[in-house]
């Protein structure tokens, strides 16, 4: 299968090094030093689950010299989504999956408007992984891809990746009705992401002290209350299925928006917390815990705020 891979930081590095160890034909849509590295040294995985390796890889800046693909794995930051599409467009042909493997919950929605929803399919990605240097990327836990049809059901194509995720190193389910999935994860990372970042910590103290750990369930368990608000079948047991995840990963395990703040970086707040607070509002359901980590990580959602 021919794979376009846009955005090659942790996510897409990992993913997509993966798929071209099993012989997939991936290319790394990249830029800057990074691409240079990928071109010169190949793509570097150092993982404790599958082991380090290097791969010699396909790499460009330039998608229009690649032409139109069978799947792209939409990989780039929420806040990057919209320069990615309109760059994206010349991999785009009449029977191109796109999977967009990112934090939120509407990466698809806004996809589809740009490209028609015929060709969007919803996804989720589990996955502990951020890129080091430049061409290499570590790997700390989890190895999941979650898919589906927007509309519910399985088809043809969605069939088609099964097939391939079988080939891979890669867990790929596919699931019947994926705003589930999205969903159980988009409230996840509400924690991962903002609780995380707002302690500077990672999970090994969060766990250990019983006030942040309340914190952070607390924020899960408001995420999922508004998307029970907004009709989504979310499990009775998903918020202890998510603690017992939590407290079976590495002590030192980072999400990616603590990475982003310890690097001085933009952060996906708006895409995460943001809209659970903003969505609580247009429900009426009350989100204390969410908007008071999202006002503090407010200042800093362009860089480090100036003094």
């Amino acid at each position: 299968m021919r794979i376009a891979v846009m955005g090659s930081g942790g996510v897409g590095g990992y993913f997509g090094g993966l798929l071209a160890q099993a012989g997939e034909e991936v290319t790394f849509i990249a830029r800057g030093a990074h691409l240079e590295a990928l071109r010169a040294h190949g793509l570097t995985i150092q993982s404790r689950l599958m082991g380090d390796f290097t791969l010699a890889v396909h790499a460009t800046d330039d998608p229009g010299a690649l032409g139109e693909v069978d799947l792209i794995l939409m990989c780039v930051k929420t806040y990057d989504l919209d320069a990615a599409v309109a760059q994206m467009l010349p991999l785009v042909g009449p029977h191109t999956m796109i999977l967009p493997l990112q934090n939120g919950i509407d990466s698809a929605e806004r996809l589809a408007r740009v490209v028609g929803p015929e060709g969007v399919l919803g996804g989720v990605a589990y996955v502990i992984a951020t890129r080091v240097a430049s061409g290499v990327i570590a790997h700390y836990g989890l190895n999941k891809i979650i898919y589906g049809e927007l509309s519910g059901g399985t088809s043809r194509r969605t069939e088609q990746l099964r097939d391939m995720f079988g080939r891979t190193a890669i867990i790929g389910e596919l699931h019947p009705d994926i705003r589930v999935p999205q969903w159980e994860k988009f409230i996840l990372l509400a924690a991962t992401g903002g609780v995380m970042s707002v302690t500077r910590l990672p999970l090994g103290p969060i766990r250990a002290c019983p006030e942040t750990s309340a914190l952070f369930r607390g924020v899960i368990e408001e995420a999922a209350t508004v998307g029970r608000g907004l009709g989504i079948p979310l499990p009775d047991d998903c918020v202890e299925k998510h603690w017992s995840l939590v407290t079976s990963q590495d002590p030192t395990a980072r999400g990616s928006m603590l990475n982003d703040v310890l690097a001085g970086r933009r952060l996906e707040l708006e895409a995460l917390n943001g809209t659970v607070v903003r969505l609580g509002q247009q429900l009426g359901i009350p989100t204390p815990l969410n908007f008071a980590v999202y006002a503090a990580l407010k200042p800093y959602v362009e860089g480090p705020p100036q003094a």
